[in-house]
This record gives C-alpha cells, structure tokens and sequence, in this order.
C-alpha cells in the first residue's frame, strides 16, 4: 500500500491500523499512546493519501470511502494524526509540496472585493438553522474567553465579547465605533448595551446583516446600531474605537498591508482598534487544501511575523497583543458536541455527506488548536502611543465597573 510510507514515518505516538481497500491490515506504531482503527473502502484512496494527505483523508471521510472502525469518532483519527504530524514535514513528499509554497500562495491569497463577497457566501449564506444549532444563543461564531475550565459555551462567549469591550478603552458614551465583520450583530449589540457606543458592523453576509438588523429593530436599538452589507475597503468615514473579530483571516496576505492602512485612515487621532484573529505559531505557510475547497474559500491564517510586517509601513503604533492559546480548541469541542447533540436536524436540512463534512472540519480545527500550530491573537493598535492607559491594570478596573 503506497500510502504506508507515510504513516510510517508519521507514527512516532500510538498506533494506526489500516484495513485498506483489499481488506488486508496494516498497523504503524510509536511510543505507547491510543490506537485508532480505519477501514479504506476504495483501493485510489491508496494513492490519494499518499500524494494528498490532507486533502484525500477528509474526502475520503465526506465520501464514506475512509471510516473509523471500533466505535472511534472522525475526532480520534485527526487528534491521533494532529499528535504526529511533525514527522510527516520530514518526508520527501510533504518536503517538495512545502517547497512550492510561495509559488501558490499568491494563486490562493487573490481576494478583490467581488471574488471576496463569493468567498463569504460560501460559507456564511448557509442555513441560519445550521448556526443556531451548534454556536451559543448569540451566534458568536469566534473563539470563546474560558476564564474557568467549566465555564459552559454562553458563558464563555460572554466573557469574550467582555474581554473585548475592556480592551476598546470605552471610557465614555457615545463612541462612534465600527465593527469590521460583524457576523450575526452579538458584538455590535452588546458594545451599545454595555457602553451606549454608537456602532456601525459591516459584513458580506446577505444573511448575516439581514438577521443582524432584525434584531436591532426588535430591540428598539435601530438609532444607535446597524449593520451595513459593505465591503470594509469601501467604508468611509472617522471612527473613536475599531473592532475586528475572526475577519482578518479572510483579507488576503498581500491585502494585508491595505487593511491596516484602511484602518488607520478610519481611526480617529486618539482612537483605539481591536483585530482579532487566528494566527499561527510557525511563520507563513498555505491554507489547508481540504478546508480551502470546503470550508473557507480564500481563507488564510497569518503568522505574526506577517501581521506585524504588515502594520509597520503603516506608522500605526501596537499597544498591546495578548495570545489565547487552547481556548478555541475548548470552543471548537463545544461545537462540536452540539453539532452531534443536532446531527439528525442538521441531516434533515442537507444530507449525511454535509454532516460528514462539518464534523471532519470542526475536529480538524479543534486539533489544529490544541496539537498544532494555530492559536488566537488580540492585537490592540492605535495612531498614538497614549491612546490607551500605561499599565493593563485598566481592563481589571473596566471589567469591575462592568461586571458580567
């Protein structure tokens, strides 16, 4: 079996049995850990995996051609594999693919405003069903603030919008504040209600804004929140605090340069920004090709390394940058434990292969959190070094005056 070689020199941690697509069995074994079982039930899947890891194994999956046998969840074969994977980066394969990295990635990273408002349909026009079925009561569809281990989804994701408001430095009312992606509108809505800022979210959701701006209707806050369906280049005017949360990963790297400068033309003088986004620990690289063609069209993860090379031709000055490291992955677990608490709902709105699907992507990204290399970045920037307090001492301060 060519993929053999592979897994081979994958396993380094537990054990990995294959029964391929003539029914014969093949074990790759390391240091004592958990074993997983995988039946292949197509003999190509032999030569995908080989040459395609990446994209062939969640394929495979999607397709019902690779299973995990022995009661095993899709879940224990990423972790298991996400657990190794720095060994497969050895391999001459994977060494020749990584080699053309900076020749694709400029292919991959293309993201004009037309080609941009596809890529968000793509994925945030689904069902609004689908999101109420998995993501908390606010839809905060963005990685949660666990400030305790058992702290449930509603309350992390509460605690996370918190933890932003402390980080904007809204210290008076009325702050003109723009929300760059606003998704569903939880953020926007929460900021007035907490702080009475006067708040304009932008999305390229035709679903996402429409929802967005039912809500604030039905909350009597039409005055004082909307949500414009509007490309963030296309925005004008001068904002007191700028907000971004699980946008950025979608800008393009060589975009990245013109958001910060977009930014810095919208903030006022004595202004405050917020981005945060998902990041990655090992300097640039490509999306994932199984979830660039399923999940997140002309989706990237930045490195800091890029993020900052980014910002500074800007003269944009950084204030602060706090990492949050295992608290998506706890989200993504979340996630998923209500997704298979709704698999049946979800089935009866698309169909299995769809199922199969979201579940190969959300253990895929709770892996990528807790065994690889992402992790999330607050980014707090400004025009002015004095923009904000010398001392983090104020967010404990503004969260006392402001309590959950």
């Amino acid at each position: 079996m060519l993929c053999g070689v592979l897994f081979k020199a994958l396993m380094s941690w537990g054990t990995l049995r294959i029964i391929d697509g003539r029914g014969k069995l093949h074990e790759y074994g390391g240091t004592p850990g958990p074993k997983v079982t995988v039946r292949l039930h197509d003999t190509s899947l032999h030569y995908k995996l080989f040459w395609n890891p990446r994209l062939a194994v969640g394929e495979g999956y999607m397709d019902g051609t690779l299973t995990v046998e022995d009661g095993g969840r899709i879940i224990d074969l990423i972790d298991l594999m996400g657990a190794n994977l720095n060994k497969l980066e050895a391999t001459k394969v994977i060494k020749f693919r990584n080699w053309l990295t900076p020749f694709v990635r400029p292919i991959q990273q293309h993201n004009p405003v037309g080609r941009a408002r596809k890529n968000v349909a793509h994925h945030y026009d689904l069902s609004d069903e689908l999101f109420d079925l998995f993501l908390d009561s606010d839809r905060q569809y963005s990685c949660a603030y666990f400030q305790n281990p058992n702290d449930s989804l509603e309350q992390a994701q509460l605690a996370k919008k918190h933890h932003l408001a402390s980080k904007l430095v809204l210290d008076r009312s009325g702050l003109k504040t723009l929300d760059i992606g606003s998704g569903w509108g939880g953020l926007g809505i929460y900021l007035h209600q907490v702080t009475g800022a006067q708040v304009t979210g932008l999305t390229l959701s035709t679903e996402q804004q429409a929802f967005a701006t039912e809500r604030v209707k039905k909350l009597g806050i039409a005055d004082h929140v909307r949500f414009d369906l509007r490309d963030y280049r296309l925005e004008t005017g001068v904002y007191d605090r700028i907000v971004s949360v699980g946008m950025f990963e979608h800008v393009g790297v060589k975009y990245y340069t013109r958001f910060f400068n977009k930014l810095k033309s919208l903030l006022a003088e004595d202004g405050v920004a917020v981005v945060h986004t998902i990041a990655r620990w090992d300097g640039p690289s490509v999306t994932n090709p199984w979830l660039r063609k399923y999940i997140f069209p002309g989706g990237y993860t930045p490195s800091l390394s890029e993020i900052f090379a980014a910002i500074e031709p800007t003269g944009l000055q950084v204030l602060d940058v706090e990492i949050l490291r295992l608290h998506y992955a706890e989200t993504l677990r979340h996630w998923s434990l209500n997704f298979r608490a709704n698999r049946d709902k979800v089935k009866a709105i698309y169909d299995e292969r769809f199922c199969r699907m979201w579940e190969f992507y959300l253990a895929g990204a709770e892996t990528a959190f807790r065994r690889q290399d992402h992790m999330i970045a607050q980014i707090q920037i400004a025009r002015q070094q004095d923009a904000a307090p010398l001392t983090r001492d104020y967010l404990s301060d503004w969260k006392r005056a402001n309590p959950v």
